[in-house]
This record gives structure tokens, sequence and C-alpha cells, in this order.
């Protein structure tokens, strides 16, 4: 069986925190069950697995996101989404918050911009009006 398997986030319900990525997966392998990582993750083997939850991701889901350096450390609980650390170049040892993958981010500020451009178009007709009215 020739599969592309996405990773599986599993993180702690009660702070979000990422305990184990079991990262991508591509070629022959079969898709394992929830039981076979709590045997095989020695991070999961040592938890009660009803504090422990768990999100698959498509299988190159946020493929940009680790291009640029970015790490999953923690789960938003009310969103459910991946929340990224992304290396500061200027200080890499310094801790960063959590925060939306930066492709998430670069498309809300396109969406943003978008917007305001029409907003802007729309303050200079209204202008435009009075001025020559």
């Amino acid at each position: 069986m020739n599969n592309a398997i996405g990773r599986r986030l599993y993180y702690l319900k009660a702070t979000g925190e990422v305990i184990q990525d079991t990262g991508e997966r591509t070629g022959w392998v079969v898709e394992t069950t929830l039981e076979q990582d709590f045997e095989t993750y020695r991070s999961l083997h040592e938890r009660v697995p009803e504090t422990v939850g768990m999100i698959q991701l498509e299988y190159g889901a946020y493929a940009e996101d680790y291009a640029q350096g970015g790490v999953i450390t923690r789960i938003d609980l009310g969103t459910l989404k991946p929340l990224f650390n992304y290396p500061d170049p200027t200080d890499p040892e310094t801790p960063q918050e959590p925060q939306p993958p930066l492709t998430e981010q670069l498309t809300s500020l396109k969406t943003e911009n978008e917007t305001l451009k029409n907003r802007v178009s729309d303050v200079e007709m209204t202008l435009t009006e009075i001025l020559f009215s």
C-alpha cells in the first residue's frame, strides 16, 4: 500500500501542550490505531488516555510553516488548531509565544488589506464627489 499519512498531534486536554507529534509518513505505511500509538510512544504510554486529545492533519498540511522553522507546540483548545513557535532570527535562544500558523496569518492579512483598500477607495470617491459637487 503506497500511502501518505498526515501527522497526528497528541496534546494535553488541560493545557493544549503538544506531547507527541507522530510526523508524516509516506510510502508503504499503514495507519496505526490510537491504542497502538499509546503503546508505541513513551510520551503517550505514561499518560491516562482520557487526559490526552488528538488531532490528525492532512499529509502536507502546514508544509510552508515547517519550512520556515515553525514547530507546533500547542493546540488552541477553543478552535483545536495548531499553534506554532517560530525561531527569532535575531535571538534564537529566546522562547517565543505560540501563534497561529504564518500561512493563516498571511491569508488573514491579505483579506484585511483588500478590505482596507476597498474602504480607502470608497473614501476617495466620496471626497472627490464632495470636492467637485
